[in-house]
This record gives C-alpha cells, structure tokens and sequence, in this order.
C-alpha cells in the first residue's frame, strides 16, 4: 500500500511548505485550510497529520465513491460522489477537504507534492 509518511514528526518546523504546496497544486489557491496535511500540537511540538489510508471513509461512503486503487491509496470518485460529507466526518484525523458544497471532497492521494518543498525532508511515499 502507499501511503504519506512523516519520517521524523519532531523535526518539522512548521514552516507551512507543505500545506501550501498541497493546497496551490489541487485547490490553486494558498489558503492551507484546503491543504490534505493538518498541523496537530501535542505536548508543545507541532506535528503533522497525513492521511494513513486506514478506509474509514470508504466503508461510510453511502455512494460508493471512495475506492482503494491498485497502489493501495483510497480516492474520492467525484463523478460518483453525492456530496454528503459522511467521509468527512468520520475521518478520525480530519484530514479530507470539502472546501465547498459545490464540490465533492477530496483526501491524501500520497501523490508526494507536499514532500518535495519540504526542507526538513520529514515527508515520504512510501510503498508500506
């Protein structure tokens, strides 16, 4: 399976590279609340969240919309998505985006373009 990996989680700076990556490339805007990766603070240190493709938004996906590719990653069909933001709520990490009602959401597809600007090299697709 595929999947985004945060190598070293403490070492990130929050310098934000990522999310504006993430949100530029699929929402093209630099607004980081359309980004797939969410910053999380626990115990003073800023981590961040990436989707682990556990499928929870695939098995509550009423219409059927959320499938597993080949490599292992779950996407949003957005022909076949009704919009109900059922995926979105049962995201345990809070990690997919409905930026509008008059789009469908969209999830982590570990694609990797939040890695490459990142100068800590925390982030990395890895084959798991």
């Amino acid at each position: 399976m595929r999947r985004l990996k945060v190598k070293d989680p403490e070492a990130c700076m929050a310098c934000l590279q990522c999310v504006t990556a993430c949100a530029a490339t699929f929402y093209k805007t630099d607004d980081i609340t359309k980004a797939c990766i969410k910053f999380e603070e626990k115990n003073r240190v800023v981590i961040p969240r990436t989707c682990i493709q556990c499928g929870k938004c695939a098995r509550n996906c009423e219409a059927g919309a959320i499938t597993q590719n080949p490599k292992g990653f779950y996407f949003i069909n957005k022909k076949l998505c009704v919009r109900c933001g059922k995926c979105v709520e049962v995201c345990p990490f809070g990690l997919i985006v409905w930026a509008s009602p008059d789009v469908p959401p969209s999830k982590c597809i570990a694609c990797g373009i939040c890695a490459k600007p990142c100068p800590m090299e925390i982030l990395e697709v890895v084959e798991t």
